[in-house]
């Protein structure tokens, strides 16, 4: 028995009449039996919803294939926006350029450029890239930024030039969303491979500080090496590696003769003769060792700097005590142009002005509880001279300094007192000339601005501590190094040693608002040399430019912006 047709062929039509005209013949919109199919299209390929209406003029293809990545050539049915350039609310109608920044410069400049730039508008670096070293050596990479930054920190360097470090170290292998972050005592660099991918987060704390600027300029140039030449991961473990196993430049009574010799030149620059000088060189000496030994027991800081403190002051008072036709105050002031933390100063005062505020508050602290130490030191030894003679009380030695004015001999004793400072610091060999040579010009500027134009002190310091910081900053730069070896050595000739003294003698002599006045003075003229000395880095910078595509360059952006600006 044959089967009946079915009803499409009952009424007519064909298998193909039945054949749907699109490839939706089996969705969930395919009408059911006895609703009629929708008209075929026109065209066999309908046009986008976004295709342009009728009687607008398409845009004409461009001459070139370009990347998906390279800036608009021009727009369509738009008119460009006034004032649309880098300053503008909006994007501009060319798009944003596409910036690149030299490996010919120093790092520092172009890192420093690429931290003070939001993340998506930062460049992508030039760099070599490592091919036998794959996303699985992220962990390592992190650890090795971290360690060269510990180690800068911990050596004195700037917040701003130990987070360029590492996000220098960061890019040079690969790794391009970094956000490093550093305090005064902690380290962190986050890593994220992209906007949906987890963070990884490392940190490491800093538990012991030290001086050693030759350790200092041999991260600096492994910092180059792995920026610039592109070493690997292992060879830059290895630098690092030796970097921490290499000694110290100067032996430990290489550093105790650099402080006698600091000393008695600090007193021959406020006066002192022969026998002032081999006093304070003895009495800072014995300070050196008792502060060693303090160090070797464990003891604070703080403490190890009220110990250095006693022997020079005990010598100033022993001289005064036995009548000695000696200005026993320039004894105690060489004594206290050692003690000074001159660099902790700048470097606490360059921490603010860069935007670092917690790092230099913290430092500021430090430089507190050092110099509260010294007050302490000396203020204890003039106690008890005061106690044993009361006759000390008639000594005036603010007249007796005010009135030393000997070009030739102050300027041998800057130079003196500079390289006695390069060897504390534990400077490379070829960089104690330039840093002494920094130092005597320092004093120079200052004498010639405070002596023979009769400027007041603080802003003669400020002057003569800006060409430290211009010199200081320019050498580096020719070097590729940090500064700190040509600025920290230059500005001791500078450090107020004198108003220092003044205001610990008034106190223990009662004289209350006299000493308030000259620790006030110390202190202006301590803030004068650290913003001198910023202010004469940022002037060599001030008009630098990190070479990009083509003619144009990117300049450095303010630390942060305030109120507009």
């Amino acid at each position: 028995m044959a089967s009946d047709p079915p009803a499409s062929e009952k009424d007519g039509e064909s298998p193909e009449d039945r054949k749907p005209h699109s490839d939706e013949a089996h969705s969930a919109f395919t009408p059911p039996l006895g609703v009629p199919y929708p008209p075929a299209p026109e065209e066999e390929h309908p046009t986008s919803e976004f295709a342009l209406p009728e009687g607008l003029r398409p845009e004409a293809p461009p001459e070139q294939e370009s990347s998906a990545f390279s800036p608009p050539g021009s727009t369509t049915g738009q008119t460009p926006l006034p004032g649309g350039g880098a300053g503008s609310a909006f994007t501009p109608p060319h798009g944003i350029p596409v910036i690149s920044l030299a490996k010919e410069t120093p790092w520092q400049d172009r890192m420093r450029t690429m931290l003070r730039m939001p993340v998506h508008e930062r460049p992508t670096p030039q760099r070599i890239e490592h091919i036998h070293e794959t996303v699985a050596a992220v962990p390592r990479v992190l650890d090795l930024t971290l360690r060269i930054g510990e180690i800068l920190l911990a050596g004195g360097e700037g917040a701003e030039d130990v987070e360029a470090a590492m996000f220098g170290v960061a890019h040079a292998y690969g790794l391009e969303r970094v956000e490093p972050t550093v305090t005064f005592t902690l380290l962190s660099i986050s890593y994220q491979p992209s906007l949906v991918d987890d963070p990884l987060t490392a940190s490491r704390t800093v538990r012991r500080r030290g001086v050693d600027y030759t350790r200092l300029s041999a991260v600096f140039r492994l910092v180059d090496d792995i920026t610039s030449d592109g070493i690997t991961l292992e060879e830059a473990y290895r630098g690092l590696a030796e970097i921490r196993r290499n000694r110290h430049p100067y032996p430990t009574w290489a550093l105790t003769l650099a402080s006698g010799l600091l000393s008695g030149s600090a007193s021959m620059l406020v006066g002192g003769g022969l026998l002032v000088f081999l006093a304070a060189a003895a009495g800072s000496m014995l300070g050196d060792r008792l502060a060693w030994l303090a160090s070797g027991r464990g003891l604070p800081e703080f403490y190890q700097f009220v110990v250095a403190a006693m022997p020079p002051a005990a010598m100033g008072v022993t001289f005064g005590l036995v009548h000695a036709n000696v200005q026993a105050s320039a004894v105690i002031t060489g004594g206290l142009f050692a003690l000074i933390p001159g660099r902790a100063l700048v470097a606490a005062v360059h921490d603010g002005l860069t935007g670092y505020y917690i790092t230099a508050s913290a430092r500021l602290l430090e430089v507190g509880y050092l110099i509260v130490g010294i007050v302490v030191g000396v203020l204890t030894v003039l106690y008890i001279g005061l106690q044993l003679n009361p006759g000390l009380r008639t000594l005036k030695p603010q007249e007796a300094l005010a009135q030393y004015n000997q070009p030739l001999v102050q300027i041998g004793a800057s130079v003196l007192l500079a390289l006695a400072f390069c060897v504390l610091l534990q400077q490379e060999r070829h960089t104690v000339l330039a840093a002494t040579l920094n130092g005597g010009v320092a004093w120079v500027v200052f004498g010639a601005l405070a002596n023979i134009s009769r400027l007041d002190p603080v802003p003669a310091t400020a002057i003569a501590a800006g060409l430290v910081g211009l010199f200081g900053q320019l050498l580096s730069r020719y070097r590729y190094v940090s500064a700190l070896p040509y600025v920290t050595a230059a500005i001791g000739p500078l450090l107020p040693g004198s108003a220092t003294y003044f205001g610990l003698l008034n106190f223990a002599q009662g004289n209350l608002m006299d000493g308030i006045a000259s620790l006030i003075k110390a202190v202006s003229l301590a803030l004068a040399i650290a913003v001198g000395v910023n202010l004469g880095s940022e002037t060599a910078r001030l008009f630098l430019r990190v070479p990009a595509m083509g003619e144009t360059g990117v300049a450095r952006r303010a630390a942060k912006r305030t109120r507009g600006f």
